[in-house]
Protein backbone atom coordinates (compact mmCIF):
# COMPACT_ATOMS: atom_id res chain seq x y z
CA UNK A 1 0.00 0.00 0.00
CA UNK A 2 1.51 3.59 -1.00
CA UNK A 3 1.24 6.35 1.26
CA UNK A 4 2.41 9.84 0.27
CA UNK A 5 2.51 12.12 3.17
CA UNK A 6 2.71 16.09 2.27
CA UNK A 7 4.05 18.15 4.76
CA UNK A 8 6.06 21.14 6.02
CA UNK A 9 8.02 18.74 8.44
CA UNK A 10 9.36 15.42 6.94
CA UNK A 11 11.62 15.22 9.49
CA UNK A 12 9.40 14.47 12.06
CA UNK A 13 8.35 10.66 10.94
CA UNK A 14 11.71 9.05 10.90
CA UNK A 15 12.24 8.24 13.89
CA UNK A 16 8.71 7.27 13.60
CA UNK A 17 9.10 4.77 11.03
CA UNK A 18 12.44 3.14 11.98
CA UNK A 19 11.15 1.53 14.70
CA UNK A 20 9.06 -1.53 15.68
CA UNK A 21 6.48 -3.06 13.24
CA UNK A 22 6.31 0.19 11.06
CA UNK A 23 9.92 -0.71 10.66
CA UNK A 24 8.98 -4.15 9.43
CA UNK A 25 6.29 -3.24 7.53
CA UNK A 26 8.31 -0.81 5.41
CA UNK A 27 11.30 -3.49 5.18
CA UNK A 28 9.06 -6.32 3.85
CA UNK A 29 7.26 -3.77 1.17
CA UNK A 30 3.85 -4.35 3.07
CA UNK A 31 3.42 -0.09 2.76
CA UNK A 32 5.52 2.17 1.02
CA UNK A 33 6.10 5.60 2.28
CA UNK A 34 6.91 8.74 0.28
CA UNK A 35 7.54 12.58 1.59
CA UNK A 36 6.79 15.61 0.00
CA UNK A 37 7.73 18.98 1.57
CA UNK A 38 4.75 21.96 0.28
CA UNK A 39 7.83 24.28 0.56
CA UNK A 40 9.19 22.95 -3.00
CA UNK A 41 6.35 24.09 -3.94
CA UNK A 42 6.40 27.73 -3.18
CA UNK A 43 6.98 30.40 -5.80
CA UNK A 44 8.84 33.07 -4.23
CA UNK A 45 12.86 33.01 -3.10
CA UNK A 46 11.79 32.99 0.36
CA UNK A 47 9.97 29.82 0.31
CA UNK A 48 6.84 31.28 1.58
CA UNK A 49 3.68 28.81 2.61
CA UNK A 50 1.93 30.77 4.85
CA UNK A 51 0.61 34.50 5.22
CA UNK A 52 -1.96 37.02 7.22
CA UNK A 53 -5.44 36.00 7.08
CA UNK A 54 -7.39 38.80 5.19
CA UNK A 55 -9.93 40.66 7.36
CA UNK A 56 -7.45 40.20 10.03
CA UNK A 57 -7.00 37.66 12.82
CA UNK A 58 -4.46 35.84 14.70
CA UNK A 59 -1.99 33.56 13.56
CA UNK A 60 -0.66 32.30 9.92
CA UNK A 61 -2.46 30.51 6.97
CA UNK A 62 -1.07 27.93 4.68
CA UNK A 63 -1.35 29.63 0.89
CA UNK A 64 -3.35 28.28 -1.23
CA UNK A 65 -0.52 29.02 -4.60
CA UNK A 66 2.02 26.16 -3.10
CA UNK A 67 0.04 23.65 -1.59
CA UNK A 68 -2.75 22.67 -4.40
CA UNK A 69 0.36 22.62 -6.98
CA UNK A 70 1.70 20.23 -5.27
CA UNK A 71 -0.89 18.26 -4.15
CA UNK A 72 -1.51 17.77 -7.51
CA UNK A 73 2.11 17.02 -8.65
CA UNK A 74 2.29 14.48 -6.17
CA UNK A 75 -1.52 13.08 -7.45
CA UNK A 76 0.35 12.79 -11.16
CA UNK A 77 3.24 10.66 -9.95
CA UNK A 78 1.08 7.73 -10.13
CA UNK A 79 -1.69 6.43 -12.93
CA UNK A 80 -3.78 6.16 -9.69
CA UNK A 81 -4.08 9.89 -8.15
CA UNK A 82 -4.78 8.35 -4.58
CA UNK A 83 -7.24 8.73 -1.71
CA UNK A 84 -6.87 12.55 -0.31
CA UNK A 85 -6.61 13.33 3.13
CA UNK A 86 -6.53 16.53 4.74
CA UNK A 87 -6.69 16.58 8.70
CA UNK A 88 -9.12 19.12 9.93
CA UNK A 89 -11.09 19.84 13.00
CA UNK A 90 -13.87 20.24 10.85
CA UNK A 91 -13.43 17.04 9.73
CA UNK A 92 -15.38 13.48 10.51
CA UNK A 93 -13.65 11.93 13.42
CA UNK A 94 -11.69 8.89 12.84
CA UNK A 95 -12.31 5.74 14.40
CA UNK A 96 -12.02 1.93 13.55
CA UNK A 97 -14.75 1.87 10.76
CA UNK A 98 -12.98 4.78 8.70
CA UNK A 99 -9.65 2.80 9.07
CA UNK A 100 -11.35 -0.18 7.47
CA UNK A 101 -12.89 2.20 5.41
CA UNK A 102 -9.43 3.30 3.65
CA UNK A 103 -7.40 0.05 3.99
CA UNK A 104 -9.60 -0.66 1.01
CA UNK A 105 -7.54 2.04 -1.23
CA UNK A 106 -4.23 1.03 -2.57
CA UNK A 107 -2.85 4.91 -2.16
CA UNK A 108 -3.74 7.37 -0.01
CA UNK A 109 -2.25 10.66 0.00
CA UNK A 110 -2.51 12.57 4.07
CA UNK A 111 -2.08 15.99 3.88
CA UNK A 112 -0.79 17.85 6.71
CA UNK A 113 -1.07 21.64 7.55
CA UNK A 114 0.44 23.93 10.28
CA UNK A 115 -0.21 27.28 11.33
CA UNK A 116 -4.18 28.61 11.49
CA UNK A 117 -5.27 25.47 8.48
CA UNK A 118 -5.44 25.85 5.09
CA UNK A 119 -7.02 28.62 2.96
CA UNK A 120 -10.26 27.64 2.08
CA UNK A 121 -9.67 27.23 -1.70
CA UNK A 122 -7.77 24.00 -0.62
CA UNK A 123 -10.73 22.60 0.15
CA UNK A 124 -12.60 24.17 -2.91
CA UNK A 125 -10.54 22.75 -5.50
CA UNK A 126 -8.82 19.58 -4.35
CA UNK A 127 -12.22 18.14 -2.50
CA UNK A 128 -10.42 15.95 -0.06
CA UNK A 129 -11.38 13.52 1.91
CA UNK A 130 -11.48 15.34 5.83
CA UNK A 131 -10.42 13.73 9.01
CA UNK A 132 -10.19 14.82 12.42
CA UNK A 133 -8.40 12.63 15.11
CA UNK A 134 -10.41 14.32 18.11
CA UNK A 135 -11.69 17.25 20.11
CA UNK A 136 -8.30 18.99 20.72
CA UNK A 137 -5.64 21.02 19.28
CA UNK A 138 -2.36 19.88 17.88
CA UNK A 139 0.26 22.22 16.18
CA UNK A 140 -0.12 20.24 12.71
CA UNK A 141 -1.51 17.79 10.66
CA UNK A 142 1.96 15.28 11.36
CA UNK A 143 0.77 13.04 14.41
CA UNK A 144 -2.74 12.66 13.17
CA UNK A 145 -0.86 11.26 10.28
CA UNK A 146 1.14 9.23 11.96
CA UNK A 147 -2.11 7.77 13.89
CA UNK A 148 -3.99 6.98 10.67
CA UNK A 149 -1.07 5.40 9.01
CA UNK A 150 -0.77 3.27 11.84
CA UNK A 151 -4.26 2.40 12.38
CA UNK A 152 -4.46 1.47 8.68
CA UNK A 153 -1.02 -0.73 8.59
CA UNK A 154 -2.27 -2.80 11.13
CA UNK A 155 -4.91 -4.20 8.49
CA UNK A 156 -2.84 -4.99 6.09
CA UNK A 157 -2.71 -8.63 5.90
CA UNK A 158 1.19 -9.81 6.73
CA UNK A 159 1.69 -6.67 8.85
CA UNK A 160 0.64 -8.18 12.21
CA UNK A 161 2.73 -11.95 11.96
CA UNK A 162 -0.21 -13.19 13.97
CA UNK A 163 -3.74 -12.09 11.79
CA UNK A 164 -6.13 -12.48 14.57
CA UNK A 165 -4.51 -9.81 16.44
CA UNK A 166 -6.22 -7.19 14.92
CA UNK A 167 -9.71 -9.04 14.45
CA UNK A 168 -9.75 -8.95 18.07
CA UNK A 169 -8.78 -5.45 19.02
CA UNK A 170 -11.58 -2.98 20.51
CA UNK A 171 -13.74 -1.27 18.19
CA UNK A 172 -12.41 -3.82 15.05
CA UNK A 173 -15.13 -5.06 12.72
CA UNK A 174 -17.72 -6.44 14.89
CA UNK A 175 -16.41 -5.81 17.75
CA UNK A 176 -18.26 -2.87 20.22
CA UNK A 177 -16.75 -4.49 23.43
CA UNK A 178 -13.13 -3.26 25.19
CA UNK A 179 -10.75 -5.86 25.69
CA UNK A 180 -10.82 -8.34 28.63
CA UNK A 181 -8.13 -7.67 31.48
CA UNK A 182 -4.36 -9.27 30.33
CA UNK A 183 -2.34 -11.07 32.39
CA UNK A 184 1.14 -12.63 32.09
CA UNK A 185 3.92 -13.78 34.59
CA UNK A 186 4.53 -13.70 37.64
CA UNK A 187 1.00 -15.25 38.97
CA UNK A 188 1.19 -12.77 41.82
CA UNK A 189 2.34 -9.81 42.50
CA UNK A 190 2.20 -7.91 45.33
CA UNK A 191 -0.67 -9.38 46.94
CA UNK A 192 -2.48 -9.16 43.07
CA UNK A 193 -2.92 -12.74 41.42
CA UNK A 194 -3.66 -13.90 38.33
CA UNK A 195 -8.32 -15.06 38.20
CA UNK A 196 -7.66 -18.66 38.83
CA UNK A 197 -10.10 -19.33 35.81
CA UNK A 198 -7.06 -18.39 33.15
CA UNK A 199 -4.51 -20.98 35.46
CA UNK A 200 -7.47 -23.83 34.84
CA UNK A 201 -6.78 -25.11 31.44
CA UNK A 202 -10.38 -25.13 31.01
CA UNK A 203 -10.73 -23.04 27.43
CA UNK A 204 -14.69 -23.37 27.34
CA UNK A 205 -14.42 -21.63 31.19
CA UNK A 206 -11.51 -19.08 30.21
CA UNK A 207 -13.66 -17.99 26.90
CA UNK A 208 -16.78 -17.21 28.84
CA UNK A 209 -14.39 -15.54 31.46
CA UNK A 210 -13.08 -13.49 29.02
CA UNK A 211 -16.68 -12.62 27.37
CA UNK A 212 -18.17 -11.66 31.15
CA UNK A 213 -15.13 -9.41 31.89
CA UNK A 214 -15.22 -7.64 28.79
CA UNK A 215 -19.01 -6.89 28.76
CA UNK A 216 -18.39 -5.74 32.44
CA UNK A 217 -15.79 -3.30 31.47
CA UNK A 218 -17.32 -1.92 28.10
CA UNK A 219 -20.02 -1.53 30.79
CA UNK A 220 -17.80 0.55 33.10
CA UNK A 221 -15.76 2.44 30.82
CA UNK A 222 -17.86 3.03 27.96
CA UNK A 223 -21.44 1.75 28.19
CA UNK A 224 -21.84 3.81 24.66
CA UNK A 225 -20.70 1.51 23.05
CA UNK A 226 -23.25 -1.40 24.26
CA UNK A 227 -25.82 1.16 23.48
CA UNK A 228 -24.31 0.95 19.49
Amino acid sequence: MQFDIITLFPGIFESYLSESILRNAVEKGYIHVRFHNIRDWANDKHLTVDDRPFGGGPGMVMKVDPVVPCVEAVQQMEEDPGHLVLFTPQGRTFNQRIAEELVQEKRILLLCGRYEGFDQRVYDLLRPDEISIGDYVLNGGEVAAMVVLESIMRLIPGVLGDEDSAKVDSFSEGNRLLEEEQYTRPREYRGLSVPEVLLSGNHQEVDKWRMQNRIERTQERRPDLLDQ
